[in-house]
């Protein structure tokens, strides 16, 4: 059994999140004070305790996703799960600084200020209101592409597949008119449903520009190192482990598309056949079980999921051994 861990992206954030894992692990609630530390302000009592609308906010919801995937990933090692038990590692947009956080490569203090530098400048790249972005269901990615490329056409406008979810989803990003263009072309082209997304800026688009130049001046003052495990990056679709070339593509996935269905593609070619979802949610399993069935999948992102996995796993010894 050839096993990845992967790392949630914005919108699996909830109120209260990882709150069991800190209460239950003292590894798991260090990861929650560490963040705070490094950010100076409370951020765990806004997780825990917080309002939704003030969670939702990119500049809070991105280091508050990392924190809580570290903290199960924590507390999957105080049971003897360890992150070099995966063959690889992968996130969505925000969950690749998850995913890197997770095998070393960058520190926990430096993830958290960059995700919040990120968050803010992401924010900050367009007013709020001039960008969107839609989900079309029911489209390939080609065809989504297709249909972004002629929206952008007649508007004038900013508009690209943002996001390869899976084979039936992608979204699109740009500014609104575009987009709102494409919801029409969508439903034309035989899209089952095209629909705005509640999201506060046009992400993984060429409007994000600004913000991909502030991650360029972020990154070039923390240290990367060598991950204890290669990283699927989200513009490449590809394991990557050069610092370097990650520090690159970092600044790259900002303004580029987020490739997850070739990524997880590309890890069942390599052989993986079971993928660990760290911390909140399950976005990332049922996208995964659409791309590639044959991967069992299992979400890891409180107490008892932590026990379910280190039974399975220490399982799944035993049986190699006999």
């Amino acid at each position: 059994m050839s096993r990845a861990f992967v790392f949630p992206g914005q919108g699996s954030q909830s109120v209260g999140m990882g709150r069991a894992l800190a209460e239950a692990y003292p590894a798991a609630r260090a990861v929650f004070e560490e963040v705070d530390e490094a950010l100076g302000e409370k951020l765990s009592a806004l997780i825990w305790e917080g309002e939704a609308e003030a969670l939702t906010l990119t500049e809070n919801a991105q280091p508050a996703l990392m924190a809580t995937s570290l903290a199960a990933m924590r507390a999957l090692e105080a049971e003897g799960v360890a992150v070099t038990d995966a063959a690889f590692v992968a996130g969505h947009s925000l969950g690749e600084y998850s995913a890197l956080a997770a095998v070393g490569a960058l520190s926990l203090t430096d993830t958290a200020r960059l995700l919040r530098i990120r968050g803010r400048a992401m924010q900050e790249a367009v007013p709020v209101g001039e960008g969107a972005m839609a989900a079309l269901l029911g489209l390939d990615f080609a065809a989504a592409s297709a249909v972004a490329e002629a929206a952008a056409r007649e508007t004038g406008a900013v508009c690209q597949a943002a996001n390869d979810n899976d084979p039936g989803q992608v979204v699109v990003s740009g500014h609104r008119g575009a987009v709102e263009r494409v919801i029409e072309l969508a439903k034309e082209a035989g899209a089952r449903r095209a629909v705005l997304l509640p999201v506060s800026a046009p992400f993984h688009c060429a409007l994000m520009q600004p913000a991909a130049e502030a991650m360029r001046a972020a990154l070039g003052e923390v240290e990367m190192r060598a991950p204890a495990v290669p990283v699927v990056a989200n513009v490449v679709a590809r394991a990557v482990s050069e610092p370097d070339e990650i520090r690159a593509l970092l600044v790259a996935q900002v303004t580029g598309s987020v490739r997850w269905r070739e990524s997880v593609a590309w890890m069942a070619a390599q052989g993986v056949n079971e993928i660990w979802e760290i911390g909140a949610g399950k976005a990332l399993s049922g996208m995964i079980r659409r791309i590639e069935r044959s991967i069992a999948c299992r979400q890891v992102g409180a107490p008892e999921d932590v026990a379910a996995a280190v039974a399975a796993a220490k399982d799944m010894e035993r049986d190699a051994d006999v």
